[in-house]
Order: structure tokens, then sequence, then C-alpha cells
């Protein structure tokens, strides 16, 4: 499955809600993801996407989910992080930092820096568990996109810098 991933995305995209909805080449509406990547200091928060999951199943992931039908993308990720992990965030005012475009999916990433409560596995059946990671340790995790190494030592070294 081709990706297309794109960083740093802060030109003229205001979010999905006046888009049209792109179509995946089976002619289906694209899913419309929104994911945040989780820093806290020298670590990342991923989540472990159960086993018995229909799409990436037994990998590690960001959390997040699709947009609802009229939602605007912030206003969805902060939904989602509430539902995965019980906490609560501002909806990001700027663009996300990341893109990633598949076959069947468009997700876009916030790089999240901030937020009310401790995170915590609420979502069992979406994921199987939750875990804070160092660079050092993310080299040896299954991944949900090859991409995410890269983005995730990058967003590492912004914060050494």
């Amino acid at each position: 499955m081709p990706v297309t991933v794109r960083q740093g995305t802060a030109s003229a995209r205001d979010g999905w809600h006046n888009a049209p909805v792109s179509i995946s080449a089976d002619g289906s509406p694209k899913a419309r993801i929104v994911t945040a990547l989780l820093r806290d200091g020298n670590r990342v928060l991923l989540c472990h996407r159960s086993p018995r999951r229909r799409w990436y199943p037994d990998v590690w992931d960001l959390p997040g989910g699709h947009v609802e039908p009229g939602e605007l993308p912030g206003a969805a990720l902060a939904r989602e992080l509430r539902e995965e992990l019980g906490i609560d965030i501002a909806i990001p005012a700027g663009p996300p930092a990341h893109e990633v475009q598949g076959d069947t999916f468009d997700m876009q990433i916030w790089l999240v820096e901030a937020w009310m409560g401790s995170p915590v596995n609420i979502a069992p059946d979406e994921h199987d568990a939750i875990a804070w990671f160092t660079e050092d340790a993310l080299g040896e995790l299954s991944l949900a996109h090859d991409s995410y190494l890269a983005m995730f030592r990058n967003v590492l070294a912004e914060h050494r810098a």
C-alpha cells in the first residue's frame, strides 16, 4: 500500500472541513484520521493496537481516530484523546505537523505537548497497551507505519536542540 508523508504542512491547509473527500482506488471515500504525537520530554506515547483489530493489528500506533461527518479535525482529535486516553487537550489552532496519505486513508498528525490528566488506556477494545518510549526503544517496535520512526526521531531531536 503506497503511503505519502508530508512534514510541516503549515501551508494553506485549514483542515478538512472545507476539503473534498478523497476517494480510494476502489471508489470508496478515504477514511479521515487524526492522531496525536504526545511528547513528554524525551519520550513519546504509543498505543499497541489489539491483535483482533481489522486494520493494522498488533502494532504500535499513535492515539487518535476517525473524523466524524461535519466534525472539525482538531475537535475530533480532542474527542478521540478523551475517549482513548482520558486526557483533555486544547483544540489545535494550527495545521498538523505531519500528514500521511495511504490508499484508503488520509491522516493528520499533531504534536501535543500539553494535556490535562494522566494518559490511561480507557479503550481496551482498541488498544491492549499504552506505553511511553524513548528514542532508544523505538527501533525495536513494530510500528503501524514505516514513516513513524523518522518522524519520532525528528520530534525528539527538536526537543534536545
